[in-house]
């Protein structure tokens, strides 16, 4: 049996997630990071992307919209800007926001800012690859 270690995962509105897990994966702003037992301790800023826990030898993901992970000694923190499971996901409100910031970005000189439009973007496209996860 694989070592575990203590995995949190908190947003705004809620403890998203609390519990002992074998392994996670997280998408740091310089890729990838898969933590286990006795990871060396780090502070890492989370781009958007999925974040997958190995729990009992089965796999979960979820969609996490940035934040940043922290690894000590047998415990990892997450402070996620928001963190949703695939079946929490509103898939036609996901879509929705996914062609309202297409539009944003094509629009042409009316001012819209356009980072943010690309940070929508990137949220709902990670919401809708997750979303996927439920319908395996």
């Amino acid at each position: 049996m694989a070592s575990k270690f203590h995995l949190e995962i908190v947003t705004p509105d809620r403890m998203f997630y609390d519990d002992e897990v074998e392994m996670a994966v997280v998408r740091t702003t310089e890729g990838d990071v898969g933590i286990l037992d006795e990871h060396i301790s780090m502070v890492a800023p989370l781009k958007i992307g999925k974040i997958k826990i190995k729990k009992d030898g089965s796999l979960k993901e979820a969609a996490i919209a940035g934040g940043f992970v922290k690894v000590v000694q047998g415990a990892t923190t997450i402070i996620a800007d928001a963190a949703e499971w695939p079946e929490e996901i509103d898939i036609q409100r996901a879509e929705e926001a996914k062609q309202r910031a297409e539009k944003r970005l094509v629009a042409d000189g009316s001012g819209i800012d356009t980072i943010r439009a690309e940070i929508a973007l990137k949220k709902a496209i990670n919401r809708l690859e997750v979303s996927e996860i439920r319908k395996r």
